[in-house]
Parts: structure tokens; sequence; C-alpha cells
């Protein structure tokens, strides 16, 4: 049996305008938000969330939806305007969350409680990665970059970032302790390069990839919203949400050398409509 273990879970999805995930270089938040497109062309997309079995501990990668976006398992408008805070969020991106898909409802299926989480690691704070964390307030920590956690509470991001997602939530912020990825700032999670949380700043300025990796150096990279799905790697495709294109850019080209990268056995995006539900062995 391998001794690492990393499941890809789908919690829900979310429902959104096309440019929001592949707007491109000529995109802009209006674009993004959908306001002015056609209903019938917005996308559902999966909302995904990773648990690492690790031999140190496990390891949960965002929330996905919490049960109140969608109390009975259905598309609920009322319930969703009260889940993210804001009626102009919503207007960005609907979501929907079947009975037995949240985070926590998966892991007890597992014979997983949220008590048994080591931590959650919150790659940033935009709602579809944060809005779940009531799902496993058991965990043991919840950790978020210090630039993210800035990032977030800045007053021009009011909209995008509702502090009700996490304000009973115990945040632990980190700042970065190692030099990997395209700004040259990472954090060893637990000093032996096994899980290394790289940011790769643009679409949000403390936003990470999990990167994990066994003793023969092959490993498995998790780029969260640092693209929408492999095609944004592979024809650098950013997205219309940007806190700065240049290193959104940056960070892109630098997720295309990782997932051509020999050693690299899976480079997973957390919206890819193509990536089923499973399970890594490392």
């Amino acid at each position: 049996m391998s001794d690492i273990r990393i499941h890809v879970f789908h919690t829900g999805e979310v429902c959104v305008a096309p440019d929001l995930p592949f707007g491109g270089d000529n995109s802009n938040a209006i674009k993004a938000s959908g306001v002015f497109g056609k209903k019938e062309d917005r996308l559902w997309l999966p909302v995904s969330a990773y648990l690492i079995e690790h031999p140190q501990g496990k390891f949960l990668v965002d929330t996905g939806w919490a049960r109140e976006m969608s109390p009975n398992g259905e598309f609920d408008k009322k319930a969703q305007i009260k889940s993210l805070g804001s009626v102009i969020l919503y207007e960005v991106n609907q979501g929907r969350i079947g009975l037995g898909q949240c985070i926590d409802e998966q892991l007890l299926a597992m014979g997983i409680k949220d008590s048994d989480i080591d931590a959650v690691l919150l790659t940033h704070l935009d709602c579809d990665h944060a809005n779940g964390l009531p799902q496993v307030k058991g965990a043991k920590k919840f950790l978020v970059s210090a630039d993210e956690l800035k990032f977030a509470s800045k007053a021009t991001n009011r909209v995008r970032y509702y502090k009700g997602w996490w304000k009973d939530t115990p945040l632990t912020t980190f700042d970065w302790n190692d030099t990997q990825g395209p700004v040259g700032k990472s954090y060893d999670l637990l000093g032996d390069g096994s899980i290394e949380l790289i940011n790769i700043p643009g679409h949000a300025d403390g936003l990470f990839a999990v990167k994990v990796k066994n003793e023969e150096g092959k490993f498995v990279l998790l780029f969260s919203d640092g693209g929408y799905a492999r095609k944004s790697w592979e024809e650098q495709i950013t997205s219309g949400i940007a806190a700065d294109k240049q290193l959104q850019k940056q960070s892109l080209a630098w997720i295309r050398e990782q997932s051509l990268d020999p050693d690299c056995v899976e480079s997973l995006a957390n919206h890819d409509p193509d990536i089923a539900p499973h399970v890594i062995e490392l």
C-alpha cells in the first residue's frame, strides 16, 4: 500500500459565466460576473475538495459548499443568498450541493469524522473554497496564508469575500518559510518537503497550490484556482477574476512547467469538468 493517498471529491457545483474561468487576457470583472451575459451560456462546474492521507496525519484541502447552501439538496436561491452573504455574489456564482455531497457527509461515509482532520488547508478564501468551513468545524487546525487573509480583508474585496464564512473558525495564518514556486514563496507544512503550500498569486494574493511528494520524488499538484481546468495551463488561459493579471500568467506558466514534469503523477484544477472523483496513491 502507498504511504500517501489523495482523495478527490466533488462537493457540489458552481454556475458561472464562461468568462469567469476561461475569459483569457481580454476579460475583466464585469464580463466574468455574467451580469450582462446570457443565462443559457453559463457553465456548471464541479467544486472540488481533497483529503490527503499522509503518515503524519489527515489534511483536508478546501471545504466546498456548506449544507446551508442547499438545505434540501436542491438549488435554493434564498438559502444561497443568506449563505453567501450577498445578492451580488449570488448573481456571480450560484451553487448547489446534493444530499450526501458535503465534505463532512462524504468523509463520514469513509468512517472519518471532522475531529480526525489534523488541518484544513484553505488555498484561498473565495466562497466555493471556504463556505463549507462549518461542515468541518471540529478539525484540529485551519491554515490560511497571512497574505490571503490580508487580501480578503481589503475594503475593495468586500463583495468578493464575506467574513461570515470563517467568523466562527479559529484561522491560523502562516508566513512563507520556503522558496518554491513562481514567486519564490512557499510553506513546507511538515518540514520534510512532502506537503508544500506554494504561492501562486494572480487570482488572489495569498492563493497557494498544494504539492504532495513521495520519497521517490513523484508528486501530485493541486493548483486550486491557479487555472480552472487542464486546458488553462495547456493553452495559458487566464481567468476573469484576477487581482494581478501578470502574476496570474506567471503562475500559470509555472503550473504548466510542473504539470509537464516527468515526476508529476497528476495535476488538478479545482473546477475541471473533465476530472471525476477518484483516489491517487503515491
